[in-house]
């Protein structure tokens, strides 16, 4: 039997779930740092942040020119499989996680697939 190439495209965090923990960490952060952290464009980072604030996950209010994000509380995982859990254990452990360091990447190839397609 030939070896099994590992699958890439996937990972065990949504950036949705990332971009929450961020948020929890420093609910001041700007759309520039969460989408930096996430590799992921502002464009991207802005419409999980709409996911994530339509579902009732976070609300949003407008300090100056700045965003005051707040998380919150009792909210439940969407599946049902873990649908009567609340999301504030997992988010406590990512936030609790050190925060990525900021170092430059080269863009992907145009045919590799990469985490800026998972915004579930």
């Amino acid at each position: 039997m030939e070896p099994v190439e590992p699958r890439t495209s996937w990972t065990f965090v949504t950036n949705h779930a990332r971009i929450l923990a961020m948020i929890l960490r420093d609910p001041e952060i700007r759309l520039r740092d969460m989408a930096g952290a996430c590799r992921l464009t502002e464009r991207a980072a802005q419409a999980i942040v709409t996911d994530l604030e339509s579902a009732g996950y976070l609300t949003r209010v407008r300090h100056g020119r700045r965003n005051h994000y707040e998380v919150a509380p009792g909210t439940l995982f969407r599946h049902p499989a873990e649908g009567h859990h609340e999301v504030a254990s997992l988010l406590k452990l990512l936030a609790g996680l050190d925060p990525p360091v900021e170092t430059p990447t080269p863009p992907p190839a145009a045919n590799d697939h990469d985490e800026q397609d998972d915004r579930s």
